[in-house]
């Protein structure tokens, strides 16, 4: 959907919930040696400055990444770690720049890693390719559609895949999509991390993607649901999910925690459920 643009909603309690289970899950991946291939299939603009005319104009930080920089410390050890590394994005002291997914994947790469980041909004892309990202020789930026270009990119030339699918999800066939992506690439890399995440809205219309998620025979798929509002019948977003394919060992549990007091944090009505839904 080429309309849609983050930086309305950049920094908001969905981008804190989807980035601290990237963080975690980088973290993890990088204590094996071996080399790894991220993709990020709808990167953004990478980088999005809070006092910006866009996220100025809704200004969804103030009751997402805000609340969480004004607790630390949080007492919670990998919400801790996830605001260290926000800090030390700041250009100064205060919370100022909200950095977009393909940061929060950039800063963990070594030399033997490397990131892919698509991107197909035309003026996105250029945001994205003029911000400065750590280990930029081990990174492309292309402009192309990121579901087809992740199947152009199976079976990958590393030994290990992790992958971020987070579409704008603003057309009803976006789910239909995403579940054929995912049923061609898994067939293909049975043994890839996937990080979905999807929106929480009155429609109900992630059930499409899950129930497609679930037919496909995946061994070990975990949820996580961190619901900000309360859930009526008005649009609008009130909650954010994620579904990790294949997760690493002990990172649901660690994650459940954090998710946990990020809701306590947030106060009533947030809520969080993080489960097993497929194996364990």
């Amino acid at each position: 959907m080429l309309a849609y643009q983050h930086a309305y909603h950049a920094g908001n309690f969905a981008d804190v919930h989807k980035h601290l289970a990237l963080y975690a899950l980088t973290e993890a991946l990088m204590k094996k040696s071996s080399a790894l291939t991220l993709v990020d299939t709808h990167a953004g603009r990478g980088d999005y400055p809070l006092d910006g005319p866009e996220t100025r104009r809704l200004g969804e930080y103030r009751d997402g990444v805000l609340p969480l920089w004004q607790a630390q410390p949080t007492g919670n050890a990998l919400l801790d770690g996830w605001c260290r590394q926000l800090a030390g994005h700041q250009p100064g002291e205060t919370l100022s720049v909200y950095p977009g997914s393909p940061w929060w994947m950039a800063r963990a790469l070594r030399e033997q890693d490397r990131l892919t980041l698509f991107e197909l909004h035309p003026g996105e892309q250029r945001h994205l390719d003029a911000v400065q990202l750590p280990g930029e020789g081990r990174i492309r930026h292309m402009h192309a559609d990121g579901l087809a270009g992740l199947e152009t990119m199976v079976p990958v030339k590393t030994p290990r895949l992790a992958v971020l699918i987070d579409p704008s999800w603003e057309l009803r066939d976006e789910y239909h999509t995403v579940v054929a992506t995912l049923e061609r690439v898994m067939r293909k890399v049975r043994h890839a991390i996937v990080l979905v995440w999807y929106p929480l809205l009155p429609q109900g219309r992630h059930h499409v993607l899950l129930e497609g998620m679930k037919s496909q025979g995946l061994r070990k798929i975990w949820r996580s649901e961190l619901s900000r509002f309360e859930a009526t019948d008005q649009p609008g977003l009130y909650g954010s999910g994620l579904a990790m394919i294949n997760p690493p060992w002990q990172l649901p549990e660690q994650l459940d925690s954090a998710f946990r007091r990020l809701a306590e944090l947030y106060g009533s009505p947030a809520t969080h459920r993080g489960w097993w839904w497929v194996g364990e």
